[in-house]
């Protein structure tokens, strides 16, 4: 997968101190940069790994014409939580991983992800566009869910918005206990749902 460049280093003076928290991009392309792990032959569904960011893969599980994603390393021993929009949806084709940098080492703590959701299936010029905020699922701990949603159409801020989120929020987030946090303006975030496999 190709690598866009690095942006947005900025200096953070938060919870411990002050930390480096920078911005990587990646490409996001199912059918290029996805491998098959488990799929019935006729049958609407699909699971696949992709390329992630420096060796932190995504899982990208499909059915019925909606996506649900995990970001970085799964729980061994089950398949995460299905968490997707109910109207058809499907993820968009770039990236935002939130990295931290802790003695010359990155890690990524967060990705923020748009999702085209369906308000009418016959005119997808009219989907709803929301940023996904994500933890990211670390070894040792594979923990990772979505934390919040910035419903980005009819938002210049969105962006911002959800890396607030992520830096605020997604390292102590407490998957399946704490609430996630939604933000949205004159268009409301669609119905999501979010469910044990």
């Amino acid at each position: 997968m190709r690598y866009l460049p690095v942006l947005l280093p900025i200096l953070v003076a938060g919870n411990v101190g002050a930390e480096e928290i920078k911005s990587a991009y990646t490409e996001f392309d199912a059918e290029r940069d996805c491998l098959i792990v488990d799929h019935e032959e006729g049958e609407d569904w699909v699971h696949l790994v992709c390329s992630g960011y420096k060796g932190y893969p995504v899982f990208l599980y499909y059915s019925d014409v909606r996506e649900s994603a995990f970001y970085g390393f799964p729980p061994q021993d089950d398949r995460p939580a299905w968490e997707s929009f109910t109207s058809f949806n499907n993820a968009g084709q770039e990236i935002e991983w939130r990295i931290e940098i802790d003695d010359g080492r990155e890690i990524p703590f967060a990705t923020i992800h748009r999702w085209f959701v369906a308000t009418d299936p016959e005119n997808p010029a009219e989907d709803t566009e929301v940023l996904v905020v994500h933890k990211v699922g670390q070894i040792g701990e594979w923990e990772g869910c979505v934390i919040g949603h910035v419903v980005a159409t009819g938002n210049r801020s969105a962006n911002e918005k959800a890396r607030q989120i992520a830096d605020e929020h997604a390292r102590d987030f407490e998957c399946g206990m704490d609430e996630r946090v939604v933000v949205s303006g004159s268009v409301p975030l669609p119905d999501f749902i979010s469910r044990s496999n």
